[in-house]
């Protein structure tokens, strides 16, 4: 059975979560995780280039099949939709340039094929991603949205690129 290999990624622009998860058969397995930090008060572009350059390390080192990445809350702060957007325009980016297929899901989507249930918090969701994932300790909460968002990406597809 082939392995299918997607980068999550739960965009933020402080904290910026990634997982890498594989899949065969019904088997999840975490194979990288982490968050992105960038510093307070650094310029933005600066931030969207810092993500970019290590989602491409953590690329160039994985090789997903697929990247899924989360989409946003509707910002009623229209300065922080903006900035949002930009980060994922970054991500979206990364992806392309690395002729990655993305999957974009909403956090009630990502919640319910996790948990079950689409209005979950966010510490039912980080236990059961270290179900899912069989981990003795919990991840980061970005890097566990991140995973979240590839279990239920590698969920909802069977086989690499589809």
């Amino acid at each position: 059975m082939p392995t299918s290999i997607c980068l999550g990624v739960d965009p933020g622009s402080l904290a910026c979560g990634f997982a890498v998860v594989s899949r065969c058969g019904s088997r999840l397995e975490l194979v990288e995780a982490g968050v992105i930090r960038s510093q307070r008060g650094a310029d933005f572009d600066q931030r969207i280039l810092g993500i970019h350059r290590k989602l491409a390390e953590v690329i160039e080192r994985t090789r997903p099949h697929f990247m899924a990445v989360e989409s946003p809350f509707v910002e009623k702060n229209a300065a922080t939709a903006i900035k949002l957007g930009q980060i994922r325009g970054g991500i979206l980016l990364t992806a392309g340039l690395h002729g990655l297929p993305v999957g974009d899901y909403n956090p009630m989507q990502v919640k319910k094929a996790v948990s079950g249930y689409g209005w979950a918090d966010k510490t039912q969701v980080g236990k059961m991603v270290m179900v899912l994932l069989s981990l003795k300790e919990p991840l980061q909460a970005d890097a566990a949205d991140a995973a979240a968002v590839a279990i239920g990406h590698l969920m909802a597809t069977r086989m690499p690129g589809k």
